[in-house]
């Protein structure tokens, strides 16, 4: 029979009810009817959907039937021909995909294996300069669209400017895998680059992280420790174990062991992925023991239960009493102190500080973290933040006055 709009508002029941020339009314249930074309090439009786009833109307289905009835005529197999289609039309939309949305999915990609919480916040902060390439389309994005946001930044913030361009690389690199973007020269490859921008070398100027010399850390330490609160004992500790402050604001009770005055910090943690066993001088026990402790594994408790402080609240405490020295900067007070007042070798203070030490050769070869010499050099760090120093004075290796 061939079917009318009248007839397909009553036809209900579970079935296929044919209309003419292969043409189908196919249904599953009241609000579950579409369109299935039936046809044969080479031999094989093959069906292909042409939609739901609720999309297309009979007129409509017709038209499609008779759309690929015609394909036949040409020994065309529909099917293959609409997933050929398909295949170029999401293609088509691939390419279209803007620098924006390949950002954002590189970066929920990547992120999850990023130790850093500082790397997520520097990444999408960097993309803000790259504003000029948001809107634009991954697949047209080319050398001149790159350098046009570099330019203006490579001169003023050349660093900032740097990790930029190798973001963007990234990201480009990540558009080719995707399929996004056709293989080819990547435009923000440095090789191409450097022709045409400064090399950054020549204008910049290195700057470390404010520190404190090392003379003048008894007098700071007598100063800090007048000051209450969780976050100046947060510093305390951090200028105490040389430790970087993530290390510090992640501290968990489990990690320590006050008997044996051990604090070891998981290597998800590190900066290099690995296990770091710090010594813990008298002073830093004594610290320890003194802080509330209010039933979580939390050592410097915040004001939520279960949260440690913020990064702020020991850079408050430390503006508070030296407006130009950094917290970070304490490490390098550290090392310096270890280089001219000790005759500690320089690979113990650089294991102290949970540095990378030699090439990957040697590093396959240094097995001992030389915690025993450790032990002493913490020990001696922590007598010389109590006393004030004195010129010329050296720490003897083995520790004896």
């Amino acid at each position: 029979m061939t079917l009318s709009v009248k007839k397909i508002a009553k036809l209900t029941a579970r079935g296929r009810y044919f209309d003419s020339h292969g043409l189908y009314l196919q249904v599953i249930s009241p609000t579950n009817r579409s369109w299935l074309l039936r046809f044969e090439l080479n031999g094989q009786k093959r069906w292909m959907g042409l939609g739901s009833v609720a999309t297309f109307t009979l007129a409509e289905a017709r038209e499609r039937a008779l759309a690929a009835r015609k394909l036949l005529a040409d020994k065309i197999d529909p099917l293959v021909a609409r997933r050929a289609e398909r295949a170029q039309l999401a293609a088509a939309a691939a390419k279209s995909r803007t620098f924006a949305q390949v950002a954002n999915e590189f970066f929920d990609t990547h992120s999850v294996s990023w130790k850093n919480r500082k790397h997520h916040r520097d990444f999408l902060n960097s993309l803000r300069h790259a504003a000029l390439l948001a809107a634009q389309p991954v697949a047209a994005i080319d050398e001149a669209l790159v350098l046009a946001v570099l330019q203006p930044l490579w001169t003023i913030k050349t660093v900032t400017a740097q990790r930029l361009q190798q973001r963007i690389k990234a990201i480009m690199d990540f558009a080719v895998a995707a399929g996004y973007r056709s293989a080819g020269p990547n435009p923000a490859r440095w090789e191409h680059l450097k022709h045409l921008l400064p090399a950054p070398e020549k204008i910049i100027t290195v700057q470390h992280m404010a520190s404190l010399s090392y003379q003048a850390v008894a007098a700071f330490m007598a100063e800090l420790r007048a000051v209450p609160g969780v976050a100046a004992r947060a510093l305390e500790f951090t200028i105490l174990t040389a430790a970087r402050t993530g290390e510090v604001l992640g501290a968990q009770w489990s990690e320590i062991d006050l008997d044996n005055a051990v604090w070891t910090v998981p290597g998800a943690r590190m900066k290099t992925g690995k296990e770091h066993r710090v010594p813990l001088s008298r002073q830093c026990i004594e610290l320890l023991r003194a802080l509330p402790r209010e039933g979580d594994d939390v050592v410097f408790i915040g004001a939520k239960a279960g949260t440690a402080i913020g990064n702020v609240a020991m850079y408050r405490v430390l503006k508070a009493l030296r407006a130009d020295v950094t917290t970070h900067g304490f490490r390098s007070t550290f090392r310096v102190w270890s280089e001219e007042r000790t005759s500690f070798p320089a690979v113990v203070a650089e294991l102290a500080l949970a540095h990378r030490v030699g090439s990957a050769v040697e590093r396959a070869y240094q097995r001992s973290t030389l915690y025993e010499f450790r032990v002493r050099m913490m020990a001696q760090w922590a007598e010389f933040c109590d006393t004030p120093s004195v010129a010329g004075a050296v720490v003897p290796l083995r520790g004896r006055s």
